[in-house]
């Protein structure tokens, strides 16, 4: 039985990792969660360098892989890096990945779009480093090595071949940041020798920005790869194709390790309002059991979550329906039943 270290997140994520686990329960996954405190409501309550206890490092190294609710960012001066960004930075998860794929029945004012996103997930500016250099001034360095690009260049490279598909897409803004942006590009370009058949486009950031919203189809059957940032940004943007960034699902990959987590934030001012759409937070999972060898119960929560959407009845107001979130994960566990 495969272990994960369950971190249930601030604001919505406890309802949501607990409807999650509703689903799991119907589908008979057979993996071990082991629930560990993290996240900015338990800072506050304990204070620290970490948004992490040393307690819940252990766990996470204990497990087979990690599943995270959605956890609370703190901002200003003196507060911890987020929940997310210090278990990436841990585990050298250096891949986050969210597909972006029209739902059944939710086809956007834009059309049908089916793509994937891979961000760099350890360095450029989330490496966080920064300083003051007067009470007027402060420099952010955008660190860019070339040791993470080969590697997540690679690893989209790979996701392209997985999927049968014959282009992958590097943003960057290599016009202006050449030296970092070119690290970036020069290491697709040499990754690329090894995949025939695939075929690389360089694009500027802000053009692809354009053409996200100008010609979306454009990128259909093509995975897109860029630096943490940029593809923070974009990734959301693109959510708006498909509906919300509360329904795409979320991966982050390492040589040995993983992430699960839904890509949306904690939504504080739902919590408790049984109200936030658990699609991505179910999807998430549905990864996660894939992930861990578990691929039928897996499968199966993904085609439950898809014919409800499908339905359209017990969905979210987001979706068109009147459920909330327990209401919705209780109608895709009585389809996995």
């Amino acid at each position: 039985m495969k272990k994960v270290a369950l971190i249930k997140g601030d604001g919505t994520g406890p309802e949501l990792v607990d409807a999650m686990l509703l689903v799991l329960k119907a589908s008979g996954a057979k993996a071990e969660f082991v629930t560990c405190e993290a996240g900015a409501e338990w800072w506050e309550r304990r204070g620290g360098e970490s948004m992490v206890p040393e307690e819940t490092w252990a766990a996470l190294e204990g497990a087979d892989c990690c599943f995270k609710g959605p956890t609370t960012t703190l901002t200003g001066p003196g507060t911890p890096r987020s929940v997310a960004v210090s278990i990436r930075t841990r585990f050298d998860l250096y891949a986050n990945v969210r597909p972006i794929k029209t739902f059944p029945n939710q086809v956007g004012p834009l059309g049908e779009v089916d793509f994937v996103m891979v961000r760099e997930g350890t360095e450029g500016l989330y490496a966080g480093i920064e300083y003051r250099l007067s009470d007027d001034a402060a420099v952010a360095v955008r660190l860019i090595t070339k040791a993470k690009s080969e590697k997540v260049t690679r690893f989209a490279l790979e996701e392209a071949k997985r999927r049968g598909w014959k282009k992958l897409v590097a943003v960057s803004k290599a016009n202006i940041l050449k030296l970092t942006d070119g690290i970036f590009l020069d290491a697709a370009r040499r990754n690329l020798k090894a995949f025939p058949g695939v075929e690389l486009e360089e694009i500027l950031i802000d053009n692809f920005s354009q053409q996200l919203v100008k010609n979306p189809q454009r990128f259909n059957q093509t995975v897109i790869v860029g630096t943490n940032l940029f593809m923070d940004i974009l990734s959301e943007e693109a959510s708006g194709l498909v509906g919300s960034i509360g329904m795409i699902c979320s991966a982050n990959f390492g040589d040995d390790y993983a992430m699960f987590e839904p890509a949306h934030g904690s939504t504080p001012k739902y919590a408790g309002k049984d109200k936030v759409d658990p699609t991505a937070t179910i999807l998430s999972a549905a990864w996660m059991l894939e992930y861990v060898g578990e691929r039928r119960a897996g499968r199966a929560v993904r085609e439950a979550t898809m014919g409800v959407i499908s339905e359209g009845k017990d969905v979210t107001y987001d979706l068109g329906g009147r459920s909330g979130t327990r209401g919705m994960a209780q109608a895709i566990a009585k389809r996995l039943r």
